[in-house]
């Protein structure tokens, strides 16, 4: 059956974007204020990702922000998207996000990434003598599930809190791997299409087709997020776009800057080729007014019938972000 904008969930992530002539305190003051405005809005669930040694990224310490998002609010789901689990130890995750949903039962998802969210040196950094950890991520979610579960409550290894908490675990991916992992263990499965859609179509045919049902999801469940830039006409999201478009620049030259503000064109600012290899990754950008984001999304929709649409959005001005946030859910929501 077809399925319409109007009858999915949506939902946003939070990049915790550094900008020009800001600091990390104005990012998370901003976070806290889209939060708010995205549970009115009628988001169902508002994620945060672990990056590290990246200046215009703030989430590093990804448990506290989202410990700070889901105390400000009320209903939203918070969650990450997600924690890089070779990054922590399974017990440290499960003590962490135990601690979580203590404290906001029933609002907390984790979503669990494979990469280093880094550069190398950084990872090393990160794990020491583990750092070929990556290699163990499938060993390393069971090992969460058990500390979740009530079983584990005989073993002399325990998360307290965390034991007998039913939080969901979401396998997050940017290729085919993952969505096997996902398929294998029976957990939904959200994709990185917002900058690594390369493999994104093949990903999740593979994962619906390979999907074992488990106890915690019958039937598969694919949320994809991508970038959503809306503004009152097409002229003024192009334009808001250009800060994205500099900072994917920055990830192609290596040289990453803090979110800068809107330029009229991109022409003097990259080459063909960077704009080239920018434009790859940015294969899944909606940019434009209400109505135009309404029918590229829509067209989307039909192409991969996912289950649910996350949002991110790199927008300079914060008021224009929220009106960006704003036009989506009257878009999803069919107002």
């Amino acid at each position: 059956m077809k399925k319409s904008l109007t009858s999915i969930p949506f939902s946003v992530l939070d990049l915790a974007t550094v900008i020009e002539g800001k600091t990390p305190a104005d990012t998370f003051k901003n976070s806290l204020d889209l939060a708010q405005h995205a549970e009115s809005w009628g988001y169902h669930r508002y994620w945060l990702a672990e990056h590290h040694n990246m200046i215009s990224v703030a989430s590093s310490a990804t448990s506290v922000v989202i410990g700070h998002i889901a105390g400000g609010t009320t209903s939203i789901r918070v969650g990450s998207g997600g924690i890089m689990l070779p990054n922590h130890s399974p017990l440290i995750i499960a003590e962490q996000f135990g601690t979580l949903e203590s404290l906001y039962p029933g609002r907390i998802d984790l979503g669990l990434g494979r990469a280093p969210g880094t550069d190398q040196l950084t990872a090393m950094a990160i794990r020491g003598e583990r750092f070929n950890a990556a290699n163990s991520f499938p060993q390393d979610v069971l090992k969460l599930q058990a500390y979740f579960s009530s079983e584990n409550s005989t073993s002399s290894v325990r998360a307290i809190p965390g034991e007998g908490l039913d939080i969901p675990i979401w396998i997050l991916g940017s290729s085919t791997d993952s969505a096997r992992l996902a398929a294998a263990l029976g957990l939904p499965y959200a994709f990185a299409s917002h900058f690594a859609p390369a493999q994104f179509l093949t990903a999740i045919n593979l994962y619906r087709q390979n999907f074992k049902p488990s106890e915690h999801l019958k039937e598969p469940y694919v949320l994809a997020c991508v970038n959503v830039i809306a503004a009152d006409t097409d002229a003024e999201a192009n334009k808001l776009a250009t800060s994205l478009y500099q900072l994917f620049r920055g990830i192609v030259t290596g040289k990453r800057r803090l979110l800068q503000p809107p330029v009229e064109s991109m022409d003097d600012i990259w080459t063909d080729y960077e704009e080239e290899q920018a434009s790859q990754m940015l294969a899944c950008t909606f940019t434009g007014s209400k109505e135009t984001i309404t029918n590229d999304l829509q067209q989307f929709l039909d192409q991969t019938q996912v289950d649910e649409i996350m949002a991110t959005a790199h927008i300079f001005d914060h008021q224009a972000r929220l009106r960006s946030y704003g036009l989506l859910a009257e878009a999803m929501s069919g107002k």
